[in-house]
C-alpha cells in the first residue's frame, strides 16, 4: 500500500518551563498545598516539644518552619489576589490572603499558615474535581485519529484527517477510528459508537449507512464517502456544545458572582466594624480586638457558596454526557428538573424514523425464498425507503440476490423486471396482481387488509404466478413500551402524543405504549397550537418537556420549557434547536435524564443551605467570642471541602437500566 512520506519536526524545542513558573500552575498547586502542609505538621510538632523542654532554638526553628509554611500556602493565594485587585474586583482570594497576615502579624503565624494550606489545598482539590467533571471535552479530542487513508487513483494515500474533503473516499480497516462523517461507499462491519451515544451494543453498518467520527470499526473494512469536512463533524459539533453548555451558568450562579465583590467589600467593612465595636463596645484590648475582628473575616468568606453551584453542575452536565446526553448547560439542567408534563411526537421519537420489514407471508405456498431474493436483486438498485429496508431484510437473513435484467420503473406504481424468464412485479397489489391469477389476488388482499389494520404498510412481489406480501413499519425505539411508565415514575403527570399520521396508527401505537391522551392528523402549526394548549394548563405555565426527533420538530422543541431531541448525533437541526441532545436509541434516557437533573438540583441546594448555614453559625461565634481563630479556619475550609466531596457523588449517579450508560461521550 502506497502511503506518503512523513516529515520531520522541524518546530523549535520549548525550552521546560522554570521552577517558579511550575510553582505556580495549577497543575502544581497540590504539591505545594501537600508542602505547605509538611511544614506546618513539623513546625507545629517541633513547637510543642520546645514547650515542653523550653528549648529556644527549637521554638526558633518551628517559628521558621510555620513561615515557611506561610509562603509555600501564600503563592496561590497571592497571585490569585493580585489578580483580582488588578481588574479591581476583590474577592475570596483578597480576603483569605488578608486574613492569614494579617493574623501572622499579630503573632499568629501558625493559624495564618493553616488557613493558607487549607484554602490552597481545598482549591487544588477544587481544580481537580472540576477538571473531572469538565474531561468530557479532552476525551473526546482522543478519539479522532491522527490520520486517514483517502483514495488518490489506484493508491491509498495517508493524510491529516483535518484536510479531508466531501465526496473523498477513506479506507477504514478493523480496529480504526472512522476519521469522519460519511455514506459507507462499499463493506459491512460492526461499529463501536459507546464512545459518543453510551450505546453498549455495536451498530451494524453495510452500504449507504451513515457513520460518525470517532466511531470504531470492529469488524469489516468499510470505504467510506466523506459526506462533512472534520471540523463540521458530529464529534467536532458535539465537543463545541460540551464546551458551551460548561461555561453557561446557572442563574444561581449569575447572581452569586455578581455579588462576589459587593459581599467582598462588605465583609471587609464588618470586620473593620467588628473591630471597633470589640475594642471601644465590648471594651477588649487591641490585641483580642483585631484577632476576633481577623476571625470574623475569615468565616465571613464565602468560598463554600461559591463553589456549591458549579461544582454540582459541571459533575451534573459531565454524568448526563457520560450517559449519551448532551445537556445545553446547568440552565437547561435546572429548567429539566421541574419537568411534570411531556409531549412527544411519534416518528423519528418513539419510533426509530425508519421503515423496516416486520412480516414476510408467502401466498398460497409461493417460494418465499426465491421472492426474497429477486426483490433484493431488484431493490439494490433504487434508494426509495421501502427498497432499502427490503434490502436489510434480505441481508440480515444472507438471501444474496439472484440474476435479474429489464428492470424498469414505473412511476407511481412500482418496479417491474424479469428474473429466469418469469416476469417480476414489485409494488401494490393492483400492479403485482396483475400477474397473478385471482385465487391469488384475493389471498393477498385479506392479508394486505389484515396488515392495514394493525398500521402497517404493505408492498408485493409477483413472480412466476407466486407472490409474497411484505408488511413494513417504523418500529418502535428501544424501551418505548416503558417510556410511559418511567415517566409517570419520576413525578410527569401528563404524556401526550402529538403527530401529524393516521388516527388509527397512531392510535394504535398509543395503546401499544400505555399512552392514554393521543392528538393525530396534526401539520406543524396543530403541533405547535397543542403545546401552547398543554403549556398554558400547566402551574404556573411552566414545565413542559417536549420530546422530538430535532428535524422537523424544531418549533415544537424551542416552544417548550425544555426541548429534547432524541438520535441527534448526525442531526443539525436537533444540535441547534434542542435543549437536551439524546444520543443513544434508548428512550429509557430521557426519564433518567430528568432524575439527574432533580439529583443535581437538590445537590445544589443542599450545598447551598450548609454552605450559608456554616457560615452564619461560624460568623456568629466570632462575634461573641465562642470560635477561636484555628476551629474558625478548619470550618470555614473543612466546609469548603465537604461541598466539593458531595458534588463530586453526582458521577457516581447511577446509570440507566441497561447499564449501558456508563461511558457516553467521555468514555
Amino acid at each position: 500500500m502506497h502511503m506518503s512520506a512523513s516529515h520531520s519536526d522541524a518546530r523549535p524545542q520549548r525550552r521546560p518551563p522554570s521552577l517558579i513558573s511550575r510553582l505556580f500552575s495549577e497543575d502544581w498547586q497540590l504539591g505545594v498545598a501537600v508542602a505547605a502542609g509538611s511544614f506546618l505538621l513539623v513546625g507545629y510538632t517541633l513547637h510543642e516539644f520546645a514547650r515542653e523542654a523550653e528549648n529556644p532554638r527549637a521554638h526558633l526553628a518551628a517559628d521558621v518552619l510555620m513561615a515557611v509554611s506561610l509562603g509555600f500556602g501564600a503563592i496561590h493565594g497571592v497571585k490569585a489576589a493580585v489578580e483580582a485587585l488588578s481588574r479591581w474586583q476583590p474577592n475570596i482570594d483578597v480576603l483569605m490572603v488578608v486574613g492569614a497576615f494579617l493574623a501572622a502579624s499579630i503573632g499568629h503565624v501558625s493559624e495564618g499558615a493553616l488557613l493558607l494550606f487549607l484554602f490552597t489545598l481545598a482549591q487544588a482539590l477544587e481544580h481537580r474535581a472540576l477538571a473531572r467533571a469538565k474531561d468530557a471535552v479532552s476525551r473526546l479530542h482522543k478519539l479522532m485519529p491522527h490520520e486517514a487513508l483517502v483514495k488518490a487513483g489506484e493508491h491509498w494515500v495517508e493524510v491529516r484527517p483535518e484536510d479531508l474533503k466531501a465526496g473523498q473516499t477513506v479506507l477504514v480497516r478493523p480496529g480504526e477510528t472512522v476519521p469522519c462523517d460519511g455514506i459507507v461507499a462499499s463493506g459491512r462491519s460492526a461499529l463501536d459508537q459507546s464512545a459518543l451515544t453510551g450505546e453498549s451494543l455495536p451498530r451494524n453498518v453495510s452500504e449507504r449507512d451513515e457513520v460518525f467520527a470517532g466511531t470504531i470499526n470492529q469488524q469489516g473494512v468499510l470505504e467510506v464517502r466523506v459526506t462533512r469536512p472534520v471540523g463540521e463533524s458530529s464529534l467536532n459539533r458535539i465537543m463545541q456544545l460540551v464546551i458551551e453548555a460548561q461555561e453557561t451558568r446557572q442563574p444561581m450562579q449569575r447572581l452569586i458572582d455578581r455579588l462576589s465583590t459587593p459581599y467582598t467589600l462588605a465583609v471587609f467593612a464588618a470586620a473593620a466594624g467588628a473591630l471597633l465595636w470589640f475594642r471601644f463596645g465590648a471594651g477588649k484590648d487591641w490585641s483580642q480586638a483585631v484577632y476576633q475582628s481577623i476571625t470574623l473575616l475569615i468565616v465571613a468568606s464565602p468560598c463554600a457558596l461559591v463553589i456549591a453551584t458549579p461544582t454540582a453542575t459541571l459533575c451534573g452536565l459531565n454524568r448526563a454526557a457520560r450517559a449519551g446526553l448532551l445537556v445545553k448547560g446547568g440552565d437547561s439542567l435546572e429548567r429539566l428538573a421541574g419537568v411534570s408534563a411531556v409531549a412527544l411526537d411519534k416518528t423519528g421519537t418513539l419510533t426509530t424514523g425508519r421503515i423496516e420489514v416486520t412480516s414476510a407471508a408467502p401466498v398460497d405456498g409461493s417460494n418465499g425464498e426465491r421472492l426474497l431474493r429477486i426483490a433484493r436483486a431488484v431493490e439494490e438498485r433504487s434508494t426509495h425507503p421501502i427498497a432499502a429496508a427490503v434490502v436489510r431484510y434480505c441481508a440480515a437473513r444472507n438471501l444474496n440476490p439472484v440474476p435479474v435484467e429489464g428492470i424498469t420503473n414505473v412511476p407511481g406504481r412500482g418496479v417491474e423486471a424479469s428474473a429466469g424468464g418469469d416476469a417480476v412485479r414489485i409494488g401494490s397489489l393492483e400492479f403485482a396482481g396483475e400477474i397473478l391469477d385471482e385465487g391469488r389476488r384475493r389471498q393477498a388482499a385479506a392479508l394486505i387488509g389484515g396488515l392495514r389494520d394493525s398500521g402497517a404498510i404493505t408492498t408485493v412481489i409477483s413472480s412466476g404466478g407466486g407472490a409474497l406480501v411484505l408488511g413494513l413499519a417504523d418500529t418502535p425505539r428501544p424501551n418505548a413500551d416503558r417510556l410511559a411508565e418511567d415517566l409517570r415514575s419520576v413525578g410527569v403527570g401528563r404524556l401526550v402524543m402529538l403527530t401529524g399520521d393516521h388516527k388509527v396508527i397512531a392510535e394504535k401505537m398509543a395503546r401499544d405504549l400505555g399512552l392514554t391522551e393521543v392528538h393525530a392528523e396534526l401539520l406543524p402549526e396543530g403541533k405547535v397550537a397543542m403545546i401552547r394548549e398543554i403549556r398554558s394548563s400547566l402551574p404556573g405555565g411552566r414545565g413542559l418537556a417536549v420530546i422530538g426527533d430535532g428535524v422537523n420538530d424544531a418549533p415544537a422543541l424551542a416552544l417548550a420549557d425544555v426541548g429534547l431531541a432524541m438520535g441527534g448525533i448526525g442531526a443539525d437541526a436537533a444540535l441547534e434547536s434542542a435543549d437536551v441532545i439524546v444520543l443513544h436509541d434508548d428512550l429509557n434516557r430521557v426519564p433518567w435524564s430528568i432524575r439527574l437533573a432533580r439529583r443535581v438540583r437538590s445537590v445544589m441546594l443542599g450545598n447551598l443551605a450548609f454552605a450559608l448555614s456554616v457560615i452564619v453559625l461560624l460568623a456568629l461565634g466570632a462575634l461573641l467570642g465562642y470560635v477561636p481563630m484555628g476551629l474558625g479556619v478548619l470550618g470555614h475550609e473543612g466546609s469548603t471541602l465537604v461541598v466539593v466531596a458531595v458534588s463530586l457523588t453526582i458521577l457516581a449517579f447511577p446509570s440507566p437500566d441497561n447499564g449501558a450508560g456508563a461511558r457516553g461521550v467521555t468514555a
